[in-house]
């Protein structure tokens, strides 16, 4: 075989072949040729030239009989009737006795080679455009699985030629103003990987949706890989952080989540494939071990080093073997080609009626037809870009914020569910209206704007507004550090464009709340459990023998991906920092919660820690961050402890994480505290001794030292962080703290909705403030303006 003739063998091809045989035969010849030193497996194949396709359409005038039917087009016939009419006439035209006989022989040597009489194979269609570099062919042709014996090889590649003229393939080519016969098609044959048996999936170099391009990303479901592929089934899908596969005993695997992988694709008993059912078994487990994602990870990141660019492929499992294969690999067109890190603001420039107000979250402004409701429903019953309307939201709730244009609460504030999710979504929401769901009308189209300071504002009709893109690579330096403050670990990676100096608050009860779900004693004490509430508990951990292994894997990954998203710059873990009343919503959770009258000022933070009815609990988070820090090896993660009220509660925090593996010091590791209380401020010294660094609250500390409950509507006129006994108590802990060589940071929201008190905390000399990501660009201005004054 060589490049001169009909049919090559993928050995022999490189990436500069796409003219000769497209884009995914030349890659798999690249792959074949450069990669394998690398461990990189590929099965063995040939492709068929573009030459060969071209002399097929000399045969019987057969391409200007092609030409006739599309010259039909302009004057007003079908498209579905001109594309059947070409696909049937050249399934009418016999293909070239030479073609023909290249092909077989090809075959017959890859069928010796491989050891195997009439081997099974994969033909799959490859477009070629010497002349159309713009060209994007991908999923327009056909590809047959399974096929075996010469003759079902031969009437599998005049299928493929065929499928060069599909409606949709047609439609393309006139839409894109290509000439339809300039294109040409190459068929490759590959022998097949038994994933039937086995499984199969894609993988990515860099996160799809945000561009983020440290990571792996893995989806697997059982079967060939079509049903991934065509979006058949809901794959798992496994997150690798690349510098983690520098270090051999660490787990990169930083986040793994199952897919319902409801059907698989296998061979069908009288050739080709069938669809069929998964059972339970196969539903409940993980496709890949740890292991196995490590090894395509591994491969992922060989052949996006030898190609310089993020790549997209394909990879299969042998059931029988148990080896793992690449069977395509091509460059990534989307997130690859976004280079700068561009946020965008908006203005409004028409007016409306003004139908309800409340608290602003984020800067942005959404508009769509309003979809209210009062509990969550499915997906399907919630169309995208519409304006969600509720009371009040909860984890249950974020599928749908996800879909949603905007966000608009009856109540909460800032610091409430549906605030904080929308933040890291960048969904734009306006929280506690008093009357969202009584004025806004379903389906009626509303404006919701956040970008006219910290009131939000609802208007009547779709208002008018600019978007004004910023390159973030041109904010100002600063003395400050700004960081951002992060719960959900879904949304860490679309931030990474961010210029952040790392994480300033990572919420851990966030992370319970929405990835784990079940309380921590009800893992270690399910004896305790109704019988109901142990039925919840079996549904949420099965597929872990151990239920506490469950906490602390999700509960560890998560809080590995939002490391993973800041690496090598600090992420602040706050340790659950819950109420009682918040407690005992979780799964399991009321057996362990006692009632109480204020659970603000309550049971909660450090006094947890080391109480009979929670230490063991608290070990599972141990355990958790202990495997974040040396088992993924992100030991860029410091902890830190909330509402610690006294020192000598500190000393006991402490020796409790001391007794789990986490001894401060030990492996670099750092232990804040959260200043929230007056007296972390009164004995600021003894607390320095004792931790790494200060994080202000400030709003626990307003509240505290005001005496001010911030939930309180009738008292929000006096909750105010700009009171001189608040700033002068932040003054007084930076000078202690700096005394003693400890930094002091700042985590509140005050600093987003007030540029002045951002410009008091740079003048009182904060080391850092934390800010919701959405609020990023401002506050870095502000604080590079304050520097400068």
């Amino acid at each position: 075989m060589s490049l001169d003739g009909r049919v090559v063998a993928f050995s022999e091809l490189g990436r500069s072949d796409v003219p000769v045989v497209g884009g995914k035969n030349a890659s798999l010849g690249e792959l074949i040729r450069h990669l394998s030193p690398a461990g990189v497996r590929v099965p063995d194949g040939f492709a068929t030239t573009a030459d060969a396709y071209r002399e097929f359409l000399r045969t019987d005038a057969l391409g200007d009989r092609i030409a006739g039917h599309l010259a039909r087009l302009p004057a007003g016939a079908a498209l579905s009737e001109v594309g059947a009419a070409i696909r049937a006439d050249i399934l009418a035209t016999p293909l070239p006795t030479s073609l023909r006989d290249e092909i077989t022989q090809a075959y017959a040597r890859l069928a010796h080679e491989a050891g195997r009489t009439d081997p099974d194979v994969a033909v799959r269609s490859s477009a070629t455009a010497e002349d159309l570099p713009e060209a994007s062919f991908a999923g327009q042709q056909e590809t047959y699985l399974n096929v075996r014996g010469a003759e079902a090889l031969l009437e599998a590649c005049h299928r493929c030629y065929a499928s060069l003229f599909t409606d949709r393939a047609i439609d393309y080519r006139e839409r894109m103003r290509f000439d339809q016969l300039a294109v040409a098609l190459s068929v490759g044959v590959q022998l097949m990987v038994r994933s039937d048996l086995g499984c199969s999936g894609v993988m990515f170099t860099l996160d799809t949706e945000t561009g983020f391009p440290d990571v792996v990303v893995v989806d697997a479901a059982w079967g060939l890989g079509e049903s991934v592929v065509s979006g058949q089934v809901d794959p798992d899908e496994y997150v690798v952080f690349k510098p983690l596969l520098k270090g051999p005993a660490l787990n990169p695997a930083i986040r793994v989540a199952l897919g319902g992988k409801h059907v698989k694709v296998v061979y069908a008993e009288d050739g080709l494939t069938r669809t069929v059912d998964t059972d339970p078994a196969e539903r409940a487990a993980r496709v890949l071990d740890d292991s196995d994602v490590r090894s395509l990870a591994e491969w992922a990141v060989a052949v996006e080093r030898h190609y310089g660019t993020p790549m997209d492929l394909e990879w299969a499992k042998d059931g029988r073997i148990g080896e793992m294969f690449v069977v395509q690999a091509r460059p990534e067109t989307v997130e690859s080609r976004r280079t700068s890190a561009v946020l965008r603001r908006y203005e409004l420039t028409g007016t409306g009626e003004c139908l309800a107000t409340g608290a602003a979250v984020g800067e942005a402004v959404g508009a769509g037809p309003v979809c209210a409701l009062a509990t969550p429903v499915g997906l399907e019953r919630f169309p995208t870009g519409s304006v969600l309307v509720t009371s009040v939201t909860d984890p249950d709730w974020e599928p749908l914020m996800k879909r949603a244009t905007a966000i608009v609460t009856d109540h909460g504030g800032r610091t409430s569910h549906a605030a904080i999710v929308s933040r890291e979504l960048g969904v734009p929401a306006v929280v506690g209206t008093g009357n969202a769901t009584a004025v806004l009308a379903d389906g009626h189209p509303v404006t919701v704007s956040c970008a006219e300071g910290s009131e939000g504002r609802v208007y009547a009709g779709l208002v008018g507004y600019e978007e004004t893109d910023i390159d973030v690579t041109e904010l100002p330096t600063t003395r400050t550090r700004v960081m951002l403050n992060l719960a959900d670990p879904a949304a860490a990676f679309r931030w990474w464009r961010l210029p952040a100096d790392g994480v300033g608050l990572a919420r851990m009860e966030f992370m319970v709340a929405h990835q784990v779900k079940v309380h921590p004693m009800a893992l270690v004490r399910p004896d305790r459990l109704s019988a109901k509430e142990r039925h919840a508990v079996d549904e949420l951990t099965e597929g872990y023998a151990d239920r506490a292994e469950y906490f602390v894997d999700r509960l560890a990954r998560g809080v590995a991906t939002i490391a993973a998203s800041r690496w090598p710059a600090p992420v602040i873990l706050r340790t659950s920092d819950f109420k009682t009343n918040e407690y005992a919503k979780l799964v399991g959770g009321q057996p362990f919660e006692p009632a109480e009258a204020n659970p603000m000022i309550g049971w909660r933070g450090a006094s947890r820690y080391y109480s009979a009815g929670y230490r063991d609990g608290f070990a599972l988070e141990c355990r958790a961050i202990r495997r974040v820090r040396e088992g993924f090896g992100l030991t860029n993660v410091v902890v830190m402890i909330p509402f610690c009220r006294t020192p000598a509660e500190a000393d006991r925090v402490l020796e409790v994480m001391a007794q789990e593996g986490l001894r401060r010091g030990d492996n670099g590791l750092q232990v804040y505290v959260m200043a929230e209380i007056p007296s972390n401020i009164v004995l600021a010294r003894e607390f320095a001794e004792r931790f790494d660094g200060f994080s202000i609250g400030s709003n626990d500390l307003t509240q505290l030292t005001l005496g001010v409950d911030r939930d309180s509507e009738e008292l929000a006129g006096l909750f105010d962080e700009t009171d001189r006994a608040v700033t002068r108590s932040i003054e007084t802990l930076i000078s202690i703290a700096h005394d003693a060589g400890r930094p002091v940071g700042l985590c509140g929201q005050r600093p987003s909705d007030d540029p002045d008190f951002a410009a008091f905390l740079v003048k009182a000399g904060i080391d850092s403030i934390s800010v919701a990501p959405d609020s990023f660009v401002p506050v870095k201005q502000h604080v590079a303006a304050a520097e400068q004054s």
